[in-house]
């Protein structure tokens, strides 16, 4: 009868005018899918439940408004999944989906001690997603993976409440096996990567502000993987483990083509300014030799700004020799002179002719 009721309400708001369904009751879920404009408003969704907007109709508008919040459970998520096609996912002016994630931190990364699910995961095309605040993620925040044609702006991430070892592994933004996706004027605070793509191409991530992390990566994740025409550009890195890091994975196989980081400012990094490397997961990590993994065609141009001590490395290259082709660099990071590194940090791979001042002393 609830369930009936709700429906009923829902029907009279879209036939009323461009109201939408109110979603506020978890219950309504099914009956608000049914609908082509759909506000969820101030939702509890039970602990172990996944807010499940998948196969939304074509063409629907979802519109998160006010506070989402979750219960509590050891499980892996996600607590948000959608997917659809020419879909309109909006954050209204206030809305927050707070994970309380710090239930779950324990110091630990995502696979270790308490089951910690993902927070929110689309698998979209041709769609738009904007404006929406997320808040203490337990681990991975927002996933875009096997996405087409889908511009996300404007999405701010809020992890600062896991700092001084509480969280790990809370990943900003990934994209993977995607095409034609851009990410613009959106911020990060986390433990973990900013951005990270390990398959896809035709990707443009701008305007992207990221502190408190590991960096924005680009790289292969191996199984044949392949990354290709990324461009990340006019972007800013505070206070992270790494500035810029291109990575292949260490004996796995892939390529990565096409790769620009362009007007990247880099703000008290801490270990690596600039990262490009070929020994990804390897044991002995930054040591142990790098795996043959083509990067071609790597730009860096007006990479600049500073490390936060002398102990980390303004640029380190380490890749196979042979791998790297056509590679463009214009780089100014000061501050680091590898001193944390034992045995002495080395520099392999770089293209003949190339100057890259390289695991400075």
């Amino acid at each position: 009868m609830v369930s009936h009721i709700a429906s009923l309400v829902g029907i009279l708001l879209i036939v009323g005018g461009s109201l939408g369904y109110e979603l506020t009751r978890f219950e309504q879920l099914n009956d608000a899918k049914q609908q082509n404009f759909i506000k969820i408003k101030n939702l509890n969704v039970p602990a172990g439940k996944t807010l499940d907007l998948s196969n939304l109709k074509e063409g629907t508008t979802v519109e998160f408004i006010g506070r989402t919040t979750f219960g509590f459970q050891e499980w892996d998520g996600p607590m948000v999944k959608i997917t659809g096609k020419n879909l309109k996912i909006v954050g209204v002016k206030g809305n927050l989906l707070d994970a309380e994630g710090q239930r779950w931190w324990n110091g630990k990364g995502a696979d270790r001690g308490l089951r910690k699910p993902r927070m929110f995961e689309a698998i979209v095309d041709d769609s738009v997603i904007t404006g929406l605040n997320f808040k203490n993620p337990p681990q991975a925040c927002f996933v875009c993976n096997w996405c087409h044609n889908v511009k996300i702006s404007w999405v701010n991430i809020d992890a600062k409440d896991g700092r001084n070892g509480l969280a790990f592994n809370t990943d900003g933004f990934g994209v993977g096996y995607a095409k034609n996706v851009t990410l613009s004027d959106s911020y990060v605070y986390n433990q973990d990567d900013c951005f990270v793509t390990g398959a896809g191409e035709d990707i443009l991530v701008e305007r992207l502000t990221c502190e408190g992390g590991n960096g924005i990566s680009v790289g292969s994740l191996g199984g044949g993987a392949k990354v290709e025409r990324v461009t990340v550009r006019n972007s800013k890195i505070i206070n992270n483990l790494v500035g810029v890091n291109v990575k292949t994975g260490w004996n796995v196989q892939g390529a990565l083509k096409d790769i620009t980081f362009d007007n990247i400012e880099l703000v008290d990094i801490q270990q690596f300014g600039i990262s490009v490397h070929g020994n990804e997961g390897h044991p002995n990590f930054p040591g142990g030799d790098p795996t043959p993994f083509p990067i071609e065609n790597l730009t860096i141009n007006n990479v600049r700004g500073n490390l936060n001590g002398p102990g980390g490395a303004n640029t380190w290259v380490w890749v196979a020799p042979g791998s790297a082709k056509n590679w463009k660099w214009n780089s100014k990071v000061t501050g680091g002179k590898s001193a944390m590194f034992r045995p002495r940090l080395e520099c392999k791979g770089i293209p003949a002719g190339l100057q890259i001042p390289c695991a400075e002393r």
